[in-house]
């Protein structure tokens, strides 16, 4: 129906996608009955179950659990720290504010199935209160074990304190500190790294490492689908490693690489076809047309590397330049391959790796370039780093390190900026509905609907920031004004301002009100209010 709808140029019909889909959740169930079938009644089918087992319990007798609790607690520690100002802001971040107030989950319409079920057992109910910092503190913990198993499997099970600190980007990027800010959503964001990454550590069993690739990536499509770039991240990190040190031949990495391929497109397959709810609100889940699958991707491809070179600070770009040669470097001076080939090969893998670090977004017509997005570059990073401090020279480990302290101390400005807006927001909303309440003090949700037009600007704090980190603007929410949903929200509901209504563009009869001309009710340094009595406008002043 899909194809035929392209072809010509029609969407279905209600009755039929709502016949789509129904069809789609049979063939589903019908697909994972006959599995299971397969599984428990064949004697093939319970063979190979059986060498499944095996193989991960060999997998998991082969590791020293000892040997990663030292790297986790340092691990928790630099991660806790880093989010220390984020907690204290205490800020409720965009979704935060609706979920607090009404109680709702809502992951379930975006497909994560695994963080509204996660969620009822952390937040002991189906109804949510705001528990922070807990979420928060779980999502640190987690972020911890990602970092000490990526160290794990691309140091070649060798754990060091410079390598653990070389991954900090995976949690502390610029773009991750957008998931550590949400209050509810922060844990499911990072436990779908952790999910992206435990599969390798069952790379020495093909049948193990094939069956958790395919529930992990299953996982990581179900709490948070930005990720969906880490799995391929590492494998090809893995490949270069083998291929560049002559580790493993041609042969045995070609079949580790089809390994991968045929768990992670299988794993997509599944979760494409059988899992994955449409969605078409801010963002879209719909791919782009088959005729134009190569000029949408590279026009997304192209987006993405402008958004990356917008947001980063120069001294990043400067520290993210020597990190990436030093890589070309070290791949030169450690290859056993023919030194040009391997350059090329290197320079190749850089440019690859980044590209493929969006993950599945690349193939989507409207895709997400929000910074909670986009956090599988700082993956992207944290994999080249600890690659290059990876039994190299000082330099470079001093590079990296100095990258990573940048990334670490913009962590603290993130957090304070967060409270200085916050505090800026709240003492304009809190003018802005005392002259309201004066000259409203008895209206109802039936009469008076409200609209705002303008924001108010960022706190000078933020501002001073975004001289040399522009991603804070990406970062730091207004709060007040017509840019996002949240804002109308925030001010009305949050602050228990009556039952209003708000005046919505999406609503069939609207009207903007700053064309009516309305009457001047009420005149101030920060706003002008005007209304007829029953409409009210609310002029933001910069």
């Amino acid at each position: 129906m899909d194809l035929a709808e392209q072809i010509v140029h029609k969407k279905a019909s209600t009755y039929q996608s709502w016949l789509k889909a129904l069809v789609t959740y049979a063939m589903g169930g019908i697909f994972f009955i006959l599995v299971f079938d397969y599984c428990t009644l064949t004697k093939s089918g319970r063979l190979l179950v059986q060498q499944v087992k095996q193989e991960m319990k060999d997998c998991l007798s082969e590791i020293d659990l000892k040997v990663f609790l030292k790297p986790l607690v340092l691990m928790f520690v630099v991660y806790l720290l880093g989010a220390l100002t984020i907690i204290r802001a205490n800020i409720p971040y965009l979704d935060d504010m609706g979920r607090s107030v009404a109680g709702y989950r809502d992951w379930y319409g975006w497909s994560r199935y695994v963080s509204e079920l996660l969620s009822i057992f952390i937040h002991g109910d189906t109804h949510l209160t705001d528990i922070s910092p807990v979420p928060q503190l779980l999502a640190v913990l987690i972020l911890s074990v990602g970092s000490v198993l990526l160290v794990y499997v691309i140091g070649n099970k060798k754990i060091t304190p410079v390598r653990l600190l070389a991954s900090v980007p995976l949690g502390l990027s610029p773009y991750f500190l957008d998931c550590l800010a949400f209050k509810f959503d922060a844990p499911y964001m990072a436990l779908s790294i952790l999910a992206s990454i435990v599969p390798f550590l069952f790379i020495a069993r093909k049948k193990a490492f094939i069956f958790c690739s395919v529930i992990s990536l299953l996982i990581m499509c179900t709490t948070y689908q930005a990720s969906s770039g880490i799995y391929v991240l590492i494998t090809m990190i893995l490949c270069f490693q083998n291929w560049n040190s002559r580790q493993q031949s041609n042969k045995e990495i070609l079949s580790f690489l089809g390994t991968a391929a045929v768990a992670f497109c299988f794993a997509m397959a599944l979760f494409r076809f059988f899992l994955m709810k449409p969605a078409d609100y801010y963002t879209s889940t719909a791919m782009h047309p088959i005729a134009q699958i190569v000029s949408g991707t590279l026009k997304n491809i192209n987006r993405y590397a402008m958004s990356i070179n917008h947001d980063l600070g120069m001294i990043w770009k400067i520290g993210i330049a020597i990190v990436l040669f030093f890589f070309i470097l070290k791949s030169l001076l450690g290859s056993m391959q023919k030194k040009i080939f391997s350059f090329f090969v290197s320079i190749a893998m850089i440019g690859l790796s980044f590209v493929l670090s969006f993950g599945a977004y690349l193939l989507l017509a409207i895709p997400l370039y929000d910074a909670r997005a986009m956090y599988g570059f700082g993956v992207f990073l944290s994999i080249f780093c600890v690659y290059v401090v990876s039994g190299y020279k000082k330099p470079a480990i001093v590079a990296v390190l100095a990258l990573n302290w940048c990334f670490f101390v913009f962590a603290f400005s993130f957090g304070n900026a967060l409270a200085d807006q916050a505090r800026y927001a709240d003492f304009r909303i809190s003018l802005l509905l005392h002259d309201l309440s004066v000259l409203y003090p008895n209206r109802s949700i039936e009469d008076m609907r409200f609209q705002l037009k303008n924001s108010i600007d960022y706190a000078p704090s933020v501002t001073n920031i975004a001289k040399h980190y522009p991603i804070i603007e990406k970062l730091v929410q207004k709060r007040l004004g017509e840019e996002t949903c949240w804002d109308t929200f925030y001010f009305l509901d949050y602050f228990n301002f009556g039952n209003y209504r708000t005046n919505n563009a999406a609503d069939e009869n609207f009207i903007d009100f700053s064309t009516l001309n309305l009457p001047v009710v009420a005149d101030s340094y920060y706003h002008t209010i005007q209304s007829d009595g029953n409409r009210v406008l609310v002029v933001l002043k910069h």
